[in-house]
């Protein structure tokens, strides 16, 4: 069964880790032992390691593209000096937070604001993540833009809270299969996920 499949997984950082899970089991499989959440330079230091791993049990690796490359082939090729028959390696174009724009109407609820300000097309946002600062920045809710936004003159790039609702928002009200009609490395990644665990 499916559901008794156990899909380890490597990130960026915690709220990586929070899609990460949301995405496991959502294809149906059990989320195991999550690393990395150190950034991106520690998760290439370490991939050699979790490409062994992924040599004989299931393995999601999710990578933001940012600004390193156009699309994700080349840094594919960067990354990865061998395959692994249990890998899923994704790369999310440009950052996770477009994954997270792209189900347009559960963003708009969970931030209070209009649904008409969330991109049509998140994978086209240069910066995801400073996109859902500024819809936080526009929201009817004290609290989210307490949360998110931040502070003037503390030099942030995001408010105090800002992972920690993100996480709120995947655990409690994203829909994967939503946002996937509007991203196309989110659409990849949950076909790859069920491949994997169909196969076992």
């Amino acid at each position: 069964m499916a559901g008794d499949i156990v899909v380890s997984a490597a990130v960026e950082g915690m709220i990586d880790e929070a899609i990460a899970r949301r995405l496991i089991a959502h294809a149906g499989a059990v989320a195991g032992p999550v690393y990395g959440r150190q950034g991106k330079a520690a998760l290439r230091q370490k991939i050699g390691g979790y490409l062994n791993a992924a040599q004989w049990d299931p393995w999601l690796i999710v990578v933001d593209l940012d600004r390193d490359f156009e699309c994700a082939p080349p840094l594919c090729a960067e990354w990865l000096d061998r395959t692994a028959p249990m890998l899923c390696f994704r790369v999310a174009v440009r950052q996770v937070e477009a994954w997270l724009l792209a189900d347009a109407e559960g963003v708009a609820d969970f931030l209070g604001v209009a649904k008409k300000r969330v991109p049509t097309d998140p994978e086209a946002v240069s910066e995801p993540k400073t996109t859902m600062i500024n819809l936080a920045r526009a929201s009817r809710r004290r609290a989210i833009r307490e949360d998110m936004v931040p502070r003037e003159g503390s030099g942030r790039q995001v408010g105090p809270a800002y992972t920690s609702r993100m996480i709120e928002f995947v655990s409690s009200s994203w829909r994967p299969n939503v946002a996937a009609q509007r991203s196309d490395s989110l659409r990849r990644a949950i076909r790859c996920l069920r491949r994997l665990t169909q196969a076992q």
